[in-house]
């Protein structure tokens, strides 16, 4: 495809407004200033400070920080660059895209709302909001006529991107997902293992370095027992997947996913199924895999694939002869992008919302997966649900992701709707976190999500699925036994 002549035709810039400035929202301005048919003129954070500060790292001139909306009037009239702490104050300036970048589930809610009201597209970075009020988000904003797209530069979209392409070309998906943030780094000098940071003894990983011959679930179990000290499931990544959910008719093969430690060059292996030697009991799944890597050796860089099925043997051995990545088996290839630029490459997908009125995601997202929280030791009631740091943990919750379906007091609560709320009847290890076990007073997202449960499932909550996640349930529901 042609990138210019895609988006020829525009009369004019597309006016874009950033809301949080952190490392995403950060990428995004640095980058928005060199967009030729993108202009960032307001950037909203916490505090209009925070904003102007993130604006003055890159450069940017004429600042002015708005502390009203008549005051934000006055500074866009006067072409300046404007720096604000909320964002009531400037969504009814004349921009086209809203991109939330928050990472804040109830702030992010709001945000989106907002304006969606205000007439605006939505880029939602914020995964933590798309996984549980994303379709709903999308079809208020179709109501208007416009739209709410995740965003180039994250894994969902690119992912969206990639498997759709695959399936325009007729291939037999088996398999897609992305790789986790952090490499796995093997150093067999030193007999170490790192990821983001944190180095372990690792001595005996030399032995389960190669894949070879080895039965693929004895060697992901043999790998995982040495690098036990390492975490080998983030919330992040299974939020991502349950976002690309929204667009693809992809399952996870079990709720908490494989997420194998795999060198670059085992995935189509790993991720095939058992009967062609692999780890999943059926196709069209989705997951995650740590890339384990030598010291020097390529990353995937957090990047995305998706294993096909191999139907012409003599295609895919020309093809593997050119460095294309064919299983073991030879009956399953990878294709992939490794690469995730965050708001770097974000503008693609602000540009197809502003110009053409086209989500990046699909145009009729369904909700068919929910994030939901598991506790991973007993949790007594009071207790706070504190999400910290870069990945918003949860300290002794984990996630999984079951079919979606409408929320009830009994019914196991989105990951992001129980995170920083208190709980009010405790929960024993083992047991998913159930929407009744928190205090969910003052909740605009649980408001959205009751919204978006009505949109989808109907007043009496009957749910509709894919034939794929009818044959799913089952398996996704059985596996967490303590339900």
């Amino acid at each position: 495809m042609n990138f210019h002549d895609y988006y020829a035709g525009a009369s004019r810039p597309i006016e874009a407004c950033i809301v949080g400035t952190g490392g995403f929202g950060r990428s995004f301005l640095a980058q928005g200033l060199r967009v030729p048919l993108m202009n960032v003129r307001i950037a909203v954070d916490i505090d209009s400070a925070t904003a102007a500060a993130a604006l003055k790292t890159l450069g940017a001139e004429t600042i002015v920080e708005c502390q009203s909306q008549e005051e934000a009037e006055r500074a866009w009239a006067e072409g300046a660059i404007i720096a604000a702490g909320s964002l009531a104050h400037v969504v009814d300036l004349p921009f086209d895209v809203l991109v939330e970048a928050t990472g804040h589930p109830e702030a992010g809610a709001r945000h989106a709302e907002l304006a969606i009201e205000a007439g605006k597209h939505v880029a939602l970075v914020s995964k933590e909001v798309d996984s549980v009020v994303g379709p709903g988000l999308a079809m208020l904003a179709a109501k208007k006529g416009k739209v709410v797209t995740p965003v180039d530069g994250d894994q969902p979209s690119l992912l969206i991107g990639l498997v759709t392409w695959a399936e325009v070309l007729g291939f037999e998906i088996i398999c897609a997902g992305k790789s986790s943030e952090y490499d796995f780094v093997f150093d067999p000098a030193s007999g170490t293992l790192t990821s983001n940071g944190v180095v372990i003894d690792a001595a005996g990983f030399a032995s389960h370095l190669d894949l070879g011959e080895r039965d693929v679930g004895e060697l992901v179990a043999a790998r995982a027992t040495v690098a036990m000290k390492l975490p080998q499931r983030a919330v992040p990544d299974l939020c991502e997947l349950a976002v690309a959910a929204h667009s693809l008719d992809l399952a996870p093969d079990r709720p908490e996913l494989h997420c194998p430690i795999a060198r670059i060059a085992e995935v189509p292996t790993l991720f095939s199924t058992r009967e062609d030697g692999g780890l999943l009991q059926g196709e069209r799944r989705m997951d995650v895999f740590h890339c384990l890597r030598l010291p020097g050796e390529v990353s995937f860089a957090g990047g995305v694939f998706v294993v096909i099925r191999c139907r012409d043997a003599a295609s895919w051995a020309l093809l593997a002869d050119k460095g294309h990545i064919v299983s073991r088996s030879g009956t399953t290839a990878m294709v992939y992008l490794p690469r995730h630029l965050l708001g770097l490459e974000a503008a693609t997908s602000v540009l197809e919302a502003g110009l053409k009125g086209i989500s990046s995601g699909s145009s009729r997202p369904r909700p068919r997966f929910d994030l939901v929280a598991i506790a991973d030791a007993d949790l007594a009631a009071g207790t706070w649900l504190t999400a910290i740091g870069h990945h918003h943990a949860i300290e002794n919750v984990s996630s999984a992701l079951i079919p979606g379906a409408p929320l009830d007091a009994e019914r196991p609560a989105p990951f992001y709707l129980v995170a920083n709320r208190r709980l009010i009847r405790t929960v024993k290890a083992g047991s998913a976190i159930r929407l009744g076990d928190i205090a969910t007073e003052a909740s605009r997202l649980l408001d959205l999500r009751r919204r978006q449960d009505t949109l989808f499932f109907g007043p009496a909550h009957e749910t509709p699925q894919s034939s794929l996640q009818r044959d799913e349930a089952r398996i996704q529901l059985s596996a967490l036994k303590s339900w």
